[in-house]
């Protein structure tokens, strides 16, 4: 059973992100208030549902949302800061769009940036123990999934619609046959032999 809060104050948020670990499109982060008679059996880690679960979760949570925001950061802002602190930042500007501002934070993981000076801890697997972590994570997966499958149209080849950018042995092949599209992070290693890519 997931908690709803970490901490007693009622404007706790919780906040986490979705597509740190793909090769090509945004990180994207979620940042949520949730009231305190929120209840929603079903939810969980988006990770652990599935994608039907979660598109059917995404309006219900919005719709009991005190206060939600996503916010993407593209493959150029990932290239340039990296992955680690990409993730951070793009938590950090959806906690920024949340009204009212959340007076704790709570996050999936073990790292962190401070945003203004507000109190926040970091959690291991928190999408997996807090209601506002696992809303959060359902909503900056099905945002996007949905951006993946808008820039799919553009270079079908790399089959993001399924992929969604994830190293799968099909997008790895595409790279390898069709080299790299203005989406790929080009930091990443996008093939395993990969020395050095010509961009």
């Amino acid at each position: 059973m997931l908690k709803l809060r970490f901490s007693s104050l009622t404007q706790e948020c919780g906040t986490d992100e979705a597509g740190r670990g793909c090769l090509a499109g945004p990180v994207t982060a979620a940042a949520i208030i949730l009231p305190e008679d929120f209840k929603l059996d079903l939810l969980n880690d988006s990770k652990q549902l599935s994608e039907k679960t979660r598109e059917l979760l995404k309006p219900i949570i919005e719709a009991q949302a005190i206060s939600y925001s996503v916010t993407h950061l593209d493959h150029t802002v990932v290239d340039e800061i990296n992955i680690l602190n990409a993730s951070i930042k793009a938590m950090q500007e959806s906690i920024l769009k949340l009204n009212p501002l959340p007076n704790y934070i709570i996050v999936d993981g073990n790292r962190f940036k401070p945003v203004n000076e507000i109190p926040f801890t970091t959690i291991v697997k928190g999408d997996s123990k807090y209601l506002s972590i696992a809303a959060a994570s359902v909503l900056a997966k099905t945002y996007r999934d949905e951006y993946m499958n808008k820039i799919h149209e553009e270079f079908p080849m790399y089959n993001w619609k399924k992929n969604k950018g994830y190293p799968t042995i099909e997008h790895r092949e595409a790279i390898r046959k069709y080299g790299v599209s203005k989406y790929h992070r080009k930091s990443f290693r996008l093939l395993p032999e990969q020395l050095k890519l010509e961009f």
